[in-house]
């Protein structure tokens, strides 16, 4: 039975872009757009390569700046038939422009209590909604920190599925109340589908995300989830992820990573097939799937790879 891949990307304002007082031109560019890498770069492969993308915009951000820009990466989603997904960071809904970050909310969801996470899921699906995307039915918390209060006010706003469950991530406050090391879908207030994650080496967990596996490990990843008739695969890219951290020039490393993926998933469209969230494919209950095993070669040369984009990659430009 083939295995459905949600190839995501959050698409987000980097906070500190704001922080740094940089006016909402400036933000866009090089939160959404940059070095030429960025929310179309992703589109631009993706249609290249025919492949289904979705694209978790966080809407946030229009209450200090407007919903202008989110409708303009909506916007650029839809026309390339890809598909709007819901993304939240909650401190955008107390922050000012010109302040320099001064003012913001609590960061993260699972800060809030229940009837407050409500208000800000609400708030948010209203934003996007008024940015021109479709009703959203797919969520991801900024720094995957929901807990089973997200869930349950998600099922209650007629959300279908969650991706915010990462065991790889570490969070301050409880997060939602499943095992770090589930990878396959679950029914969980509704159905959570969970960021893939490898194991890198005994008893350590490593998402699935364009910055943190090579080539390599990406391959045994998708390999590994075909021959064990996985349920799902959920990868994670940012919208600037494929900039160097100063998001003024490309990292090579990670630009070649995500064409490698990109030609691995039209390779493998027969068995492992990107889907979007509104297809809905049918997505069978947790079957004990396991992340794939450490080998220490596929790491060692992984981490050679980081190194070498920490020390040029990064500092390109």
């Amino acid at each position: 039975m083939a295995t459905p891949v949600f190839l995501t990307v959050d698409t987000e304002f980097a906070w500190r872009d704001h922080a740094d007082g940089r006016d909402l031109s400036a933000i866009y560019d090089r939160s959404v757009e940059p070095a030429g890498v960025g929310l179309r770069f992703h589109l631009e492969r993706m249609g290249r390569w025919g492949l289904k993308g979705c694209f978790f915009i966080d809407p946030m951000p229009a209450i200090p700046y407007g919903v202008a820009p989110i409708a303009r990466m909506v916007e650029a989603v839809l026309e390339a038939g890809q598909e709007v997904q819901l993304h939240c960071h909650a401190n955008w809904a107390g922050a000012r422009v010109g302040d320099g970050g001064a003012a913001h909310a609590r960061f993260y969801l699972n800060e809030y209590d229940a009837g407050e996470q409500l208000e800000l899921l609400t708030r948010a699906t209203d934003l996007l909604v008024a940015a021109g995307a479709p009703r959203p039915i797919a969520f991801r918390a900024g720094g995957y920190a929901a807990n089973d209060d997200t869930l349950a006010a998600l099922a209650a706003l007629d959300f279908r599925y969650d991706s915010s469950h990462n065991g790889a991530e570490p969070l301050d406050r409880p997060g939602i109340d499943l095992p770090p090391e589930l990878i396959g879908p679950t029914r969980h207030h509704l159905v959570e589908v969970p960021v893939t994650l490898i194991e890198d080496r005994p008893g350590h967990l490593r998402p699935f995300q364009i910055c943190a596996l090579s080539s390599g490990e990406a391959r045994a990843a998708l390999d590994h989830a075909a021959t064990h008739d996985h349920a799902a695969v959920t990868i994670v890219s940012h919208s600037f992820e494929l900039a160097n951290r100063t998001r003024d020039a490309v990292n090579a490393v990670h630009v070649r990573r995500f064409d490698a993926l990109c030609a691995m998933l039209a390779e493998r469209s027969d068995t492992l097939p990107t889907s979007h969230f509104a297809d809905m494919p049918p997505l069978r209950p947790d079957g004990g799937e396991r992340p794939l095993p450490p080998a220490l070669l596929r790491t060692r040369l992984r981490q050679a790879e980081q190194l070498w984009s920490n020390l040029v990659a990064e500092r390109a430009g």
